[in-house]
């Protein structure tokens, strides 16, 4: 019997399990017929890695070891459970060369598995939640986190996804090209997510998660493909872009780098030009939409030689069709910050403060704390400043984020 792996070792197995954990199950899922039974054969893999690749070494292709460790894990479960004909036979069909049925118009097990999560049947929120803890391998916390719930709501909220799904018999494939426009807004705010998940993740254990803003692009550049006609599609596909583009220089030393500071030089300018390219596309359509309207305000700022010269108008205009749109908390909190640049921070602060009475989660909120943090530190009011900065602080667990926060609050007067 082997040693327990150490504690370096064990984190790195787990870390790279978490990165791999979308494509492994969607590949699952589809191999074995059901997403319980994708979930059940990833978690013995990586019992199985934890066992071994402290000893053997970790394999050239992690990602293919764990799928193909699970496959088989999975299906000696389905045999093992012979007393159940359907799955018996499922298991002898795994065995069988022939043919599956038709998936649906692209071969992509990973947008198959979007789509499923995404289908009508299941509740909006249901949908996002889903999709985000099997592509991409959020914890129930993190997705609580990201909806501004408590663990358990979201908990119970994805076990009832998952029954759905396997209760109504809501098959495992991208739809036909007639009904995609019905289901692309539900797959358009799951890939959003994914991709906001891994720009600034909610978790300790690292502040960016290159392989989920990666695979939330890669699936938008499928979507594209798919329906390129779409004006919200091409949007979404230029915000990531263009939040993308600037991720090298997002961090310094380990501490977040907010957009005013950052090195312009070091942004990513083929991502930019593309980014900037698909813009025009919408702008040419008139159809603007949220994804389109927020790809225009990264466009603007990624224009601007320097943080100086940025124009806040046209952004506080677009935030005010945004607004529009959408008249959430959340975009109110964003149209805040551009507030404070054409009006000053108390006129800003004025507007924030009022938010919780219309969403009291943003109490919980780091974002929603550091934004009054920073309009109390440019008024001079170091001690209410330094509440918000502890306030924010206590709300995240990103490292890079904290790290700044707590060096903004350390610098305070008095």
């Amino acid at each position: 019997m082997s040693e327990a792996p150490d504690g370096t070792a064990h984190d790195a197995i787990e870390r790279i399990f978490r990165e791999e954990y979308g494509r492994v199950v969607a590949s699952l899922v589809r191999r074995l017929g059901g997403i319980d039974a994708a979930e059940e054969a990833a978690g013995e893999a990586l019992v199985v890695a934890l066992e071994r690749w402290p000893v053997d070494g970790t394999p050239p292709n992690p990602g293919a070891w764990l799928t193909t460790t699970a496959a088989r894990k999975g299906i000696d479960r389905i045999r093992r459970e012979q007393r159940r004909d359907a799955k018996h036979q499922a298991a002898l069909m795994i065995q069988d060369d022939t043919p599956h049925e038709p998936t649906g118009v692209v071969e992509d097990d990973r947008l198959r598995l979007v789509f499923t999560c995404c289908h009508p049947a299941l509740a909006p929120e249901a949908r996002v939640a889903l999709t985000l803890r099997l592509l991409g391998g959020l914890t129930v916390a993190e997705i609580a986190q990201a909806f501004l719930v408590p663990e358990t709501t979201m908990a119970q909220r994805i076990t009832r996804a998952k029954a759905k799904i396997r209760d109504a018999g809501i098959p495992f494939r991208v739809p036909g090209a007639e009904d995609l426009p019905a289901r692309v807004s539900a797959v358009m705010a799951v890939v959003y997510l994914v991709f906001n998940e891994g720009y600034l993740s909610g978790s300790a254990e690292t502040p960016i998660r290159d392989e989920l803003t990666g695979e939330a692009i890669r699936l938008g550049r499928l979507l594209h493909r798919l329906l390129p006609t779409v004006p919200e599609v091409t949007g979404l596909l230029a915000l990531m872009l263009l939040i993308e583009a600037r991720r090298p220089s997002r961090l310094a030393g380990g501490e977040l780098v907010p957009l005013p500071e950052q090195d312009r030089g070091g942004w990513d300018r083929a991502l930019v030009a593309e980014g900037h390219a698909l813009v025009r596309e919408c702008l040419a359509v008139g159809r603007p939409g949220r994804y389109q309207l927020l790809a225009a305000v990264n466009a603007v700022h990624t224009d601007a030689p320097t943080a100086s010269d940025t124009d806040w108008s046209q952004i506080a205009t677009l935030y005010d069709q945004l607004y529009a749109l959408d008249p959430s908390p959340l975009v109110a909190l964003n149209r805040a910050v551009v507030v404070a640049e054409l009006d000053g921070p108390e006129v800003a602060l004025a507007e924030v403060d009022r938010l919780p009475s219309r969403q009291p989660a943003l109490a919980t909120y780091h974002a929603f704390h550091a934004t009054r943090a920073d309009l109390l530190r440019r008024l001079g009011r170091s001690a209410d400043a330094r509440a918000a900065y502890d306030a924010a602080l206590d709300a995240t667990a990103n490292p890079a984020e904290r790290a700044y926060l707590t060096r903004r609050r350390d610098q305070l007067a008095g």
